[in-house]
């Protein structure tokens, strides 16, 4: 069952706010573990938004894509020509911002500084990297509208090339746009991690040469279907925890004890979407519930944000912390553009 369509043209705006949210109630609490959360800020369930409520590279990095989408849309059909040059430029503009001090992560900061020269992106991208800063950036690819499968899962893929080019960073960063896409378009949530099992099922080895080129040639895998495997294999493996994890729900236990601490992207992912499954009608508790975890508590809470922003759009959200979270103001321009 999907929901009204006159719910979902608002999921955009819903998503990026639900991303940035979540992103700033966890950026106090990454690198601390449950009890000095606890400590700290007190009963999860009650976590307020800090103030100001400051995010971190995972938003201004998310809004870096979202220009380069404009930028690539507004030139024709979406495509590897038309993406890569605009997305690359955000990325080295957001590399030289001084507002980039934020803890963002080694992989990012060093593509990036490579990425600021005449090389192929492919010289520039990290094989060895699966970190999560490829997937907790993604979000905008599932929302951008009229994009072909296809295209959703080349730009989703190519994106997270451009830094992190392990097939596990590929695969992961291509679900996470898959689970925003869907949802946005009335996926119920009960079905979700199905219908992911099954796209990275009839994906596995599927290489996406028109938008990642010679890309896995720099692997040490010996066909493109080998190195596109291991990833999507990674991401079966932790959708299969997140299956038993939700078979006996736990809400008080640390997600990440169930699907990883986040740091890399398919626990990322997973550990995401188990919070926001766990409260798929509770939108601002399942942001709480992925702010108070051990791991990467802002990248997971913010992919988490985008789920439940997908799902319920933007009245999902408090109005008093939609107001004063950072970069508002663009946050709002992009989601009133793809919401259109």
């Amino acid at each position: 069952m999907s929901r009204p369509a006159a719910h979902r043209r608002q999921a955009a705006t819903g998503a990026l706010t639900g991303l940035a949210l979540g992103d700033a109630l966890g950026f106090p609490t990454e690198f601390n573990d449950v009890p000095s959360i606890l400590a700290t800020c007190g009963p999860w369930r009650e976590m307020g938004l800090p103030r100001p409520a400051i995010v971190t590279d995972d938003t201004q990095m998310t809004l870096a894509l979202s220009r380069g989408l404009r930028t690539a849309t507004e030139r024709g059909p979406l495509d590897a020509a038309r993406m890569t040059q605009p997305v690359r430029d955000e990325f080295v503009r957001w590399y030289h911002s001084p507002e980039n001090n934020r803890a963002p992560g080694n992989t990012c900061l060093t593509a990036c500084e490579l990425l600021d020269s005449d090389r192929p992106w492919q010289q520039a991208s990290r094989l060895g990297s699966k970190g999560c800063g490829a997937n907790m950036r993604v979000a905008p690819v599932g929302l951008v509208p009229g994009l072909s499968e296809d295209q959703r899962a080349g730009a989703a893929q190519l994106q997270s090339a451009l830094t992190h080019g392990h097939p596990t960073a590929l695969a992961a960063s291509d679900l996470t746009a898959r689970a925003v896409f869907l949802l946005a378009q009335g996926t119920e949530p009960t079905g979700l991690v199905g219908r992911l099992r099954s796209y990275a099922i009839e994906n596995r080895t599927r290489y996406h040469a028109g938008w990642l080129g010679d890309l896995w040639t720099y692997s040490q895998d010996a066909t493109p279907e080998d190195f596109t495997a291991r990833g999507w294999d990674d991401c079966l493996a932790v959708l299969d925890r997140l299956v038993d994890a939700l078979r006996a729900p736990s809400p008080e236990t640390d997600p990440c004890l169930a699907t990883g601490d986040g740091w890399i992207a398919e626990e990322a992912l997973a550990t995401a979407l188990l919070c926001f499954l766990l409260f798929p009608e509770e939108p601002v508790t399942a942001l709480r519930r992925a702010a108070c975890t051990r791991g990467d508590s802002d990248s997971i809470a913010c992919l988490a944000g985008a789920f439940a922003g997908a799902h319920l759009g933007p009245g999902a959200w408090p109005a008093e912390w939609a107001g004063r979270i950072e970069y508002r103001s663009e946050l709002l321009a992009f989601g009133t553009l793809w919401d259109a």
